[in-house]
């Protein structure tokens, strides 16, 4: 993966409207971070990608970016972004801040009574605050990974 300070392309599909090479990129790259990279041995594929709208950073046909954004009535009354994930080499380049504001805006678009929902590893909590998202819980551990339920 080369590093880039260039503008990703970004694309809003469904898994149906994806090419198997897009999907495949996606995925790999979901279970490289989530999986590989954070220690976690869990169940990656949990069924949600199916009812989700995906937001897919590429550079070049590469996806390096990713995240989901699932209905109200999902798993929640709100509506739930998940599963975001920007691969190592392209991190610290703002790239989880502009996917983050694409995800905020379409779910206002499209869902506007419904609050706006996260599970955020605690180490990002100050990033997700940054975007209007306040913490709604206590501090669980999911996966091992200490984490916090947050609204907007």
């Amino acid at each position: 993966m080369k590093r880039s300070q260039h503008a990703l392309d970004w694309r809003w599909q469904r898994l149906s409207g994806m090419t198997p090479e897009l999907l495949y990129g996606m995925l790999a790259m979901r279970e490289a971070i989530f999986v590989v990279e954070q220690g976690c041995v869990y169940q990656e594929l949990d069924g949600r990608d199916l009812l989700a709208q995906h937001l897919v950073g590429l550079a070049g046909s590469e996806p390096v970016a990713c995240l989901r954004l699932l209905p109200p009535g999902s798993d929640s009354e709100a509506v739930r972004i998940g599963r975001v994930a920007v691969a190592a080499a392209y991190r610290k380049q703002g790239f989880a801040r502009q996917m983050m504001r694409m995800a905020i805006a379409r779910a206002r678009q499209q869902y506007p009574a419904a609050a706006i929902a996260l599970s955020a590893q605690s180490y990002l909590r100050k990033f997700y605050e940054s975007l209007g998202f306040s913490i709604c819980g206590d501090e669980y551990l999911e996966d091992g990974i200490a984490h916090l339920p947050m609204r907007m």
